[in-house]
């Protein structure tokens, strides 16, 4: 079996060693190189390209952001980065994920070493999923790709029981008092960023109401949160817990946490809850289309987009079945095609419509 070349890029000797001994561990992995700085990457990357970098965004000579967007807009390369949990940190790491990272893994300021050894599993497994991954051909930095996808099958991953159970309480009676208020449900993982601000900068300030799962770690969607805000008409704050879903406002699940629909009379209101991962994940798309399923059914649609694995799969299914108009993103326009794939073959997409075409199709449904 071929190996997964591997080049590490992160000024701390002791770190590199560190990474490069957790990786190269592994009968899948190959480290083929693991340099101080971008400079010496790039001279190492003309005698062999990796299949994956794992980079650290603080670097010295070329900063690991520069490195990354230079990387996209001449050889588009699968990427995991490393990033500070502190509010500069953060702030990078979420622009880090919208220039095309897959993956970004949160360092602590404080033992490094004994970090990346807790977070080897996570690591190897972010590596082992991002190199099948096909990231298309260079783009001129700022424009979104259009076509990536996914070479062959992700690897199989353990599957942890389905909790959704757990999460999403029993449907409450059916409430005598009528609303025709209409939301939108979207669920997406790997590649979701770019995609999900390609769909909300083009929507109207007036649109339905939109509460939104991205994997993402624990103190990043505040600030992804925020820098969509910017970028958009509609309004984009990570959603508080009891908070009111208005039109033209767009909810996204805090990391860390569990986001769900709730229904009080004809208003939805969000629920911010703790809880087990769900396929792997908290927030999980499942727990939120299931609760949208309960509590709006055919007032609702929803739409699972890129991303790796199953999650969202069954909870789409569930909204279908609750009377909800459901679309999947088409594989072409997909970064992975997991989770609209997986959704697809439970039959719970009415449609598979292309990235470009979601946005229009969520103003056509919210005006009829």
């Amino acid at each position: 079996m071929k190996k997964i070349r591997i080049l590490v890029v992160n000024d701390s000797p002791m770190v590199r060693q560190a990474i490069s001994g957790l990786l190269g561990a592994d009968p899948g992995i190959a480290v083929i190189a693991a340099v101080a700085d971008p400079i010496f990457a790039m001279a190492r990357m003309r005698i062999q390209w990796p299949d994956v970098l794992v980079i650290d965004l603080a670097l010295k000579r070329m900063d690991g952001l520069t490195f990354l967007r230079k990387i996209m807009s001449e050889r588009p390369t699968p990427v995991i980065v490393y990033a500070a949990s502190s509010p500069h940190g953060v702030a990078h790491a979420v622009e880090a994920r919208t220039a095309g990272a897959l993956n970004v893994i949160a360092r602590p300021d404080g033992d490094v070493k004994r970090f990346l050894e807790e977070s080897a599993a996570e690591l190897i497994q972010a590596v082992k999923a991002a190199a099948p991954i096909d990231m298309g051909k260079p783009k001129s930095p700022g424009i979104a790709r259009d076509r990536v996808r996914a070479r062959g099958e992700l690897p199989v991953m353990e599957k942890e029981k389905n909790t959704a159970d757990v999460i999403t309480a029993p449907p409450a009676p059916r409430s005598s008092v009528q609303t025709t208020e209409r939301i939108i449900a979207l669920g997406m993982s790997t590649g979701g960023t770019q995609a999900l601000e390609r769909v909300l900068v083009a929507l109207p300030s007036d649109c339905p109401g939109i509460v939104v799962v991205q994997h993402m770690m624990e103190n990043f969607t505040n600030a992804f949160a925020e820098r969509l805000n910017l970028k958009c008409a509609v309004v984009v704050s990570e959603a508080v817990d009891g908070e009111l879903l208005r039109r033209g406002h767009v909810l996204i699940a805090p990391g860390g946490k569990h986001l769900m629909l709730r229904r009080s009379g004809t208003s939805y209101y969000a629920e911010v809850v703790e809880g087990p991962r769900v396929n792997r994940h908290k927030p999980s798309v499942d727990v939120l289309f299931r609760s949208v399923a309960k509590c709006a059914g055919p007032n609702a649609l929803g739409a699972i987009m890129t991303g790796m694995g199953d999650d969202g799969a069954r909870g789409l299914l569930e909204m279908r079945q609750s009377g909800s108009a459901t679309i999947a993103q088409d594989e072409a326009s997909c970064v992975v095609f997991g989770m609209p794939k997986e959704a697809i073959k439970l039959g719970a997409a009415e449609r598979q419509i292309p990235l470009g075409q979601i946005a229009q199709a969520l103003i056509t449904w919210g005006a009829t």
